[in-house]
């Protein structure tokens, strides 16, 4: 089992920016490709970005494409996603994710989530 904490939501204006944070509990994240979800009030889950456990290889959804950035730390025990010029459309409970890295598809087979952290985006 992998236990994800995320962290960093709130509430922002519209161009302003937020950084999320993923940790795992009392473990690293060493092996595992880890990805970032979000969805919005009425919408199903959508991916957002994600990395591949070695750091090689990250990657965006179009909407985010850009503006935001992810990446990991240096003891492999956290993720971030960095998101700068923020928009109304980016309000959404945002989910991190985590799957044993096998070098498929990274925007999908995740079985070990977050709780979830809540983003607002003001206009």
């Amino acid at each position: 089992q992998v236990q994800l904490l995320e962290s960093g939501g709130g509430l922002v204006q519209a161009g302003g920016s937020l950084r999320l944070s993923c940790a795992a509990a009392g473990r690293t994240l060493r092996m595992y490709d880890m990805g970032w979800f979000r969805q919005a009030p009425g919408k199903g889950r959508e991916f957002v970005a994600a990395i591949t456990w070695s750091g090689g290889r990250t990657l965006y959804a179009d909407a985010v494409k850009g503006r935001f950035s992810m990446s990991i730390c240096s003891a492999e025990t956290t993720v971030y996603l960095q998101m700068n010029s923020l928009k109304p459309e980016d309000t959404a409970v945002y989910y991190c994710a985590a799957r044993l890295g096998d070098g498929r598809d990274i925007t999908a087979g995740y079985p070990f989530w977050g709780q979830g952290t809540q983003v607002t985006v003001s206009s």
